[in-house]
Order: C-alpha cells, then structure tokens, then sequence
C-alpha cells in the first residue's frame, strides 16, 4: 500500500510538472514591436507593371512589398509571430493547451482582396477550421494561383472575375515553409499563407506592435517570421519565453533587418 501511495504521489508530481511546462494552469498576454535594425530605413522599390497598366497605376507607382516600415516609430508591418512548443519547437502543429473562451472560432472566415494588383494583406494568418475568402475588388480579372501541396493544404488556380470571390477550405497547420500565393496574370504580385492549429499567433500591425492574449502560462518558444527575411529572432525555433498567469511578457522592441 506504502508503494503504492509513493508511485500515485510520483505521478502526481510528473503530471503537474509537465502541466506547468506546457501551460495548463492560467493564462498569459504576449506582446511586443518589431522594428528595423539598420540605421538607414529600407527603400521599397518601384514595380514594373507590364500588364492593366490603366488600372494597377491609376493611384501612382505600385511598391514592392518586401518591407513595409512605419518611418517615425521604425516598427514593421507584415511580420508573423505565433507561440510553438518548447519541447519540440520544430514541431508547428504540435499541440498547445487552449484556454476554453478560444476554443471556438471567433470568426469563421479571413480573406485576402487584390483591389489594385497587390495581395491586401500579403500576409496571411489562418487557424485550422477556418475558411479563407480569396476576394477580386478589382474592376480587372485575377487569377489566384495558392500551392499548397508541400504542406498537404489546398491547391488553386482559378480565374476570379471583377467583384467576385472564391473559397478555399480544408486547412492543415503549415510547416517550416508558408504557403505562397500568387497571381498569374499579374506576375509581381505575390502573398503567404501561415495556418495554425491553436489561435496563438498575430501578424504585426503598421507600426510593428503586436498582441498575443490568453496564452497559456508555462514555457514555450515564439517564432517570428517575415517573407522577405525569414525567421526574425534567430531559426525556425524561435526563442524561449516563459509565460506566468495573469502576467504579461513584454518583448519590448525587437530588431530585425534585411535577408542575408
């Protein structure tokens, strides 16, 4: 009976230990800005736009997309930063502990447009059940090219004519690589697609903040990525956090610069 009562008190203690790492007892906000690095501030240059001319420049000059960066607080749009597991970070659809209020879908849809040849947003975050609405504001058809095949997620190529739009289900969480999006009537224009199985992620907002709330206490690795650099804070590991109940990680200003 001594024996016994020891080995459920051993496993008593395992369990919590590993509740306490993987976050099971309360939950946590993450944020922070992502800003560039270099004193000089990136130069976006101009696109050259050999097809709907009248259309795609009727606002001026279209602009890479590479980098988006807000010239006064230097923060940067359009960076993904979503939380992975610590003990096998590599590992993106590795499951983490949902708080209950998030476990449904908010919102059953996110949509991308191309109202003047570019993809608004490039980036794209999706969460596993969700519908993305692949949308042509345009007065001008485009064609919608998604290869998801390397991540076992949906595959198009279909013309979507003025004011209509298309969509797209089955969504599987992504791996090391995004799933790349793109039109092929218009070249230049290109977007990403990240998908996740847990609502634990955000893309960066104009002036490069961003906020991830109800996150489960206990230590995991956050990852940040752009399109243009890849991974921002080192690998495809991300770095480790810890993350305490009711308390909030602040990041603060973390630097990133151009692709080596």
């Amino acid at each position: 009976m001594k024996h016994n009562r020891l080995a459920l008190l051993g496993g008593l203690v395992l369990l919590l230990g590993a509740v306490t790492a993987h976050g099971a007892e309360g939950w946590g906000t993450i944020k922070g800005q992502i800003v560039w690095g270099d004193k000089d501030l990136p130069v976006r240059p101009e696109i050259k736009v050999d097809k709907d001319q009248a259309h795609c420049l009727r606002n001026g000059p279209l602009l890479a997309q590479t980098y988006i960066v807000d010239p006064k607080t230097k923060g940067v749009q359009y960076v993904m930063i979503w939380l992975t597991n610590s003990t096998n970070p590599k590992d993106y659809a590795a499951k983490i502990p949902i708080n209950p209020k998030l476990k449904e879908l908010k919102e059953k849809t996110v949509a991308f447009d191309q109202p003047c040849c570019l993809f608004e947003p490039p980036v794209l975050a999706v969460r596993v059940g969700q519908t993305v609405i692949a949308k042509n504001g345009a007065t001008i058809p485009h064609n919608v090219k998604i290869d998801g095949d390397a991540s076992n997620n949906p595959s198009l190529n279909t013309l979507i004519p003025p004011g209509k739009q298309v969509e797209v289900e089955g969504w599987k969480p992504t791996k090391l690589g995004a799933v790349p999006v793109g039109c092929t009537i218009h070249g230049w224009m290109r977007g990403d697609i990240r998908v996740f199985n847990h609502p634990y992620y955000a893309v960066t907002n104009e002036k490069g903040e961003f906020t991830i709330k109800d996150a489960p206490a206990g230590k995991f690795n956050i990852v940040m990525w752009h399109p243009t650099t890849g991974f921002v804070n080192g690998d495809r590991n991300g770095m480790p956090i810890t993350i305490k109940a009711d308390g909030t990680v602040d990041l603060g200003q973390v630097k990133m610069g151009p692709a080596k």
